[in-house]
């Protein structure tokens, strides 16, 4: 047993900063439910209502979640105006973990309630109009395309807007634009996104091999299955904002039975300039967002077209399913979960990341016999 005193919260510091002192509180309440930062819901005395989020203290971590605040802070950012009302607004954030403060993030709390706990169904009509109502405004967040950047296009479309797969023809990419998460925990946003992905799922990689996380497959054959299918990844030349983790515990839903609407996106910390396909995966967690056709006739509704699920775009939704799983099974290593949820995480987890991979090898095999001056 350790006799270390556990670290002071930062929480009055922070607030300290904002200029609150305790005849300021109404109340303050600890939020569960995420896995990385520390969340507090803040109420004012003057009927202001915040959502407080601090990093942990300790530094084992996948590589890519470094400064994971400066991505949320981005995340909300870019997508007040596109998302509307259930985006929470930035009140102040501090990125600097050497700040007197420490790192922090203050922002608008949103109601309601997490999606699952609700738990909408086909019966009360609110199911299907909540999945038409969450494909609108996923669409919506996927036209806003990374700072700097010029030129866009739909897959396939020589359209000039942005489009349901986030490619086509760029203009121009100035400097301080790019791929990849807007903290750079890898370096500098890539010039492509090809480039970017690769550097996401090696560092994925590369921590599964420092942490010794168990995988159905060795690190480097799984390596060698994401690289044969690489190539598909030129398709997307428009950085569009991309969540990554729209999982119904970060969607929250307010109303009445009947009556139901989305209060709040929130936790956007995994966001990343990318390609919007890859928002796909959390919004149908081990499912296929291919069935989901109310969200699908939401989604078209606000980006102006279909999703054309192509062989190649159906590549790409296996390579992002494929990361997110890596993701889900390396961290319950530095997370320290313990033997039981680690036994539960492998047990739900690794059978989808086979499927995944094994969709990935197949749809290299069917997309390099269909490329242009290819023999097939």
């Amino acid at each position: 047993m350790s006799d270390q005193a556990p670290a002071p919260s930062p929480l009055p510091r922070v607030l300290d900063a904002l200029g609150v002192g305790e005849r300021d509180i109404a109340s303050i309440v600890p939020l569960t439910g995420g896995t990385y930062n520390t969340v507090t819901r803040v109420t004012l005395a003057d009927g202001r209502d915040w959502v407080v989020k601090t990093p942990p203290p300790h530094t084992a971590a996948l590589r890519y979640e470094r400064d994971l605040l400066v991505n949320e802070v981005a995340f909300y950012t870019a997508a007040a105006r596109a998302g509307g009302p259930a985006i929470p607004r930035v009140v102040r954030s501090e990125a600097d973990p050497a700040a007197p403060t420490g790192a922090y993030l203050v922002m608008t709390a949103r109601p309601g309630r997490p999606w699952h706990e609700v738990a909408p169904t086909a019966s009360d009509g609110d199911e299907p109009r909540l999945r038409a109502e969450l494909g609108r405004l996923v669409g919506r967040l996927h036209t806003v395309t990374g700072p700097g950047f010029v030129g866009s296009g739909a897959a396939g479309s020589g359209s000039a807007e942005p489009g349901p797969a986030g490619s086509g023809a760029a203009r121009s990419r100035p400097a301080g634009s790019g791929f990849g998460y807007p903290a750079e925990p890898f370096g500098p946003l890539a010039p492509t996104w090809r480039t970017a992905f690769t550097a996401m799922t090696e560092a994925v990689l590369a921590d599964a091999e420092t942490y010794r996380a168990r995988l159905p497959y060795p690190a480097d054959h799984i390596r060698t299955v994401l690289a044969g299918a690489a190539h598909v990844l030129d398709e997307v030349v428009r950085p569009a904002l991309v969540h990554f983790d729209l999982w119904p515990g970060n969607l929250l839903v307010t109303g009445e039975p009947g009556a139901r609407t989305i209060g709040g996106v929130v936790d956007g910390e995994r966001m990343f300039w990318g390609d919007p396909v890859a928002d796909f995966v959390s919004l149908a967690l081990f499912g296929d967002i291919e069935r989901d056709r109310d969200f699908l006739d939401g989604y078209a509704e606000a980006v102006g077209e279909s999703v054309e699920f192509t062989d190649a775009l159906r590549t790409r939704y296996a390579l992002y399913r494929s990361y997110l799983y890596l993701i889900m099974l390396v961290e319950t290593v530095p997370r320290a979960v313990g033997a039981e949820v680690a036994d539960e995480t492998w047990e739900l987890v690794a059978p989808h990341l086979v499927d995944a991979l094994d969709a990935v090898r197949l749809g290299a095999s069917v997309s390099c016999r269909t490329r242009p001056g290819s023999d097939g």
